[in-house]
């Protein structure tokens, strides 16, 4: 056990009450795999443990699960089997069958290309694995060597179904491309989109790398081997390695084919094809048993494949197994070579059948040719057509016909919107196919939007059914910023809601808050709030105050409403409204009259003379003595100014 084994807390642990760690197996990046005791049954098995720091990521706990859930369903012996699931506190696990072995990346590792005969053994395994996946309508989406196991007693398995998928599910992977680099299909690097065929590709350049030692495509960065496997197409292993068959050639080039529609449609198909290239290069055949003739001395150095060579007579009708002899050499018994062996005598009675199915053909080709047993295509031109013409089309073709409706946005009320089965699908004679009416766009009633945030208005109007259309913005001292203004369809006002009809569009007025205040403020403080506001310093002017002080803002003047972008014009304080009194001392009161009221003042006479005798004249006669305020000082304008006159 090594040191990190040995500082490992789970070694010893008992999880869930029923499995007691032994040692470990190997760590992941999801999971670390350990050997463990069954107490309740007392058997070796595999468990393996996700990450603790991934357990609050609730897709990581999907995924593992997933696994548990996809390598269940399957039942072959090529597939690991899966015995439990469950979770001890914060730790999810999953029970799988011990294998003690090696992975195919090891092999590879140590004995670097494999001959054709050890290539077909080991895709002839995986191959029947992964055909029982894809029947059971699951896509492993991460094959690759370090995924398939080479037992000691001679079994090879597929597994690790932790990014497994329905087959039909066709998705996308989401955040990031998942599976090795190395082996992504182009429409998985391109588009994200896996399924049988992607799985295929991935075993054609398993295939490649058996074959030669190494993958077709290197590079420093992940990107660079992810470009060369949408843009270039997998060259011929014999272009590297010479002496590969021509029938293998083929097989790895139809496997990687970049468009997914040329490769085999799923492993069963592309197990068969093997099967064929078996045979055509004999090694179906009964091989004669190994007779041991030589015994090494302890001190003599040999590698694997010398001393299988040494041990192996010369006199076998065909190559020697050498995937059976590499096993052995690794620790692996002879029960696998019994395996292979029994593995290739299939070939004889699956021959057998393939004829039996051939006098079967002929005899039921009539009834699915021809017959009440023939598959009729429902046409792409129902959809769109009016009940009649739809009905007149499907009942020619030897199909009854019902009647639904359904709400459709594309398609005009009244007329055929879809089918069941769908067009384009494939239905026997005098099945029952329903056109589906359309009844236009459903009905919704949108609920009051006025003063709500536009992002839950946003998500109330896409939630019906609508569309979000243009978002205008209004400065508005009622609605809060980013409030609702006012909201319509068309020329129609829905701020306080209304009847709508799904895949109309709502268009938004937006409030971005009062507009800002600016009296008081100085010109060019005023000037940045605007700019701040998004609005523009339009004309600036300027009159006399009494109360705001030279420079500030008196008052700013703005159309209504006003929006992000349009203009503000400032009026700005020139102070107060001051004149310095003149000298009119030694004037007549009529012409100190004259000129103090020529500076806008008001004037009122303090004199001695009485009223009685006043009069133009006298004001002609008398000269002014004193002003109050006295000549020089500073008066508001129109203030009033006393002279003072005396006999």
């Amino acid at each position: 056990m090594t040191t990190s084994q040995q500082t490992d807390p789970l070694i010893g642990r008992l999880i869930d009450g029923r499995y007691e760690v032994r040692s470990r197996i190997a760590r992941g990046g999801m999971a670390t795999v350990y050997v463990a005791t069954d107490r309740r049954l007392q058997r070796r098995v595999a468990i393996k443990i996700m990450h603790g720091h991934l357990s609050d990521d609730q897709s990581f706990t999907n995924r593992f699960v997933q696994e548990a859930r996809s390598a269940a369903r399957l039942a072959n012996p090529h597939v690991v089997s899966v015995f439990d699931q469950g979770q001890d506190g914060d730790m999810a696990y999953l029970v799988m069958e011990y294998l003690p072995g090696i992975t195919l990346r090891e092999l590879l590792r140590d004995h670097g290309p494999l001959t054709p005969q050890q290539v077909v053994d080991i895709m002839d395994a995986v191959l029947t694995g992964l055909a029982a996946a894809h029947r059971a309508g699951i896509v492993h989406r991460d094959v690759k060597p370090e995924n398939v196991l080479l037992a000691d007693d001679g079994r090879i398995k597929i597994s690790d179904f932790g990014l497994a998928r329905a087959a039909s599910a066709n998705t996308a992977t989401g955040q990031a491309l998942l599976g090795t680099i190395a082996y992504l299909s182009p429409e998985l690097v391109t588009r994200g989109i896996a399924d049988t065929r992607s799985d295929i590709y991935a075993l054609g350049i398993m295939m490649y790398e058996m074959l030669t030692g190494d993958q077709p495509y290197k590079g420093e960065q992940p990107m660079q081997i992810a470009y060369q496997h949408a843009n270039d197409s997998v060259p011929r292993p014999s272009a590297r390695v010479p002496n590969i068959p021509d029938e293998l050639d083929d097989l790895v080039l139809w496997s990687t084919e970049r468009d997914p529609d040329e490769r085999p449609a799923d492993a069963q198909e592309m197990l068969d094809r093997l099967h064929e290239v078996e045979a055509e290069l004999g090694y179906s055949l009964t091989a004669v048993p190994m007779q041991h003739t030589a015994v090494l001395s302890p001190t003599t150095e040999t590698t694997a494949f010398e001393r299988t060579a040494l041990t192996t007579s010369p006199t076998r009708t065909r190559t020697t197994d050498p995937l059976g002899e590499i096993i052995q050499s690794t620790g692996a018994t002879k029960k696998l070579t019994q395996t292979v062996e029994r593995r290739r005598r299939k070939g004889l009675w699956l021959f057998t059948a393939i004829v039996l199915l051939c006098a079967l053909v002929g005899g039921t080709g009539w009834y699915f040719g021809t017959g009440p047993g023939s598959l009729i295509q429902i046409p792409d031109s129902i959809v769109g057509s009016s009940p009649k013409e739809a009905t007149a089309a499907l009942e020619d073709l030897g199909l009854i016909v019902a009647t639904g409706e359904e709400y459709s946005l594309e398609i005009p009320k009244g007329t055929v919107s879809s089918s069941d089965p769908g067009a384009g699908e494939a239905v026997h004679k005098n099945s029952t196919v329903t056109i589906n009416l359309s009844l236009g766009p459903k009905p919704e009633t949108l609920p009051s939007l006025a003063g709500t945030p536009i992002d839950e208005a946003k998500s109330t109007v896409e939630g019906l059914g609508l569309k979000t259309g243009d978002v205008s913005y209004q400065f508005s001292g009622d609605i809060a910023r980013d409030g609702v203004i006012a909201a319509s369809i068309g020329d129609q006002d829905v701020t306080k809601g209304g009847d709508t009809f799904q895949g109309e569009t709502v268009t938004f007025l937006v409030s971005v808050g009062s507009v800002p205040a600016l009296a008081g403020l100085a010109q060019d403080a005023a000037e940045k709030t605007l700019t701040d506001a998004d609005l523009a310093v339009g004309d600036v002017s300027q009159k006399f105050s009494d109360t705001v002080p030279r420079g500030n803002v008196i008052e700013a003047h703005y159309d209504t409403p006003l929006r992000p972008g349009d203009s503000v014009a400032l009026v700005v304080s020139k102070g107060q409204d001051l004149v310095q009194v003149p000298n009119v001392v030694g004037m007549t009161v009529n012409a100190a009259k004259q000129m103090l009221q020529k500076y806008d003042f008001k004037v009122a006479v303090d004199s001695n003379i009485p009223e009685k005798f006043w009069d133009d004249v006298i004001d002609d006669l008398f000269a002014v003595d004193a002003t109050d305020p006295a000549a020089g000082k500073m008066l508001k304008r129109g203030s009033t100014v006393t002279i003072t006159a005396n006999l």
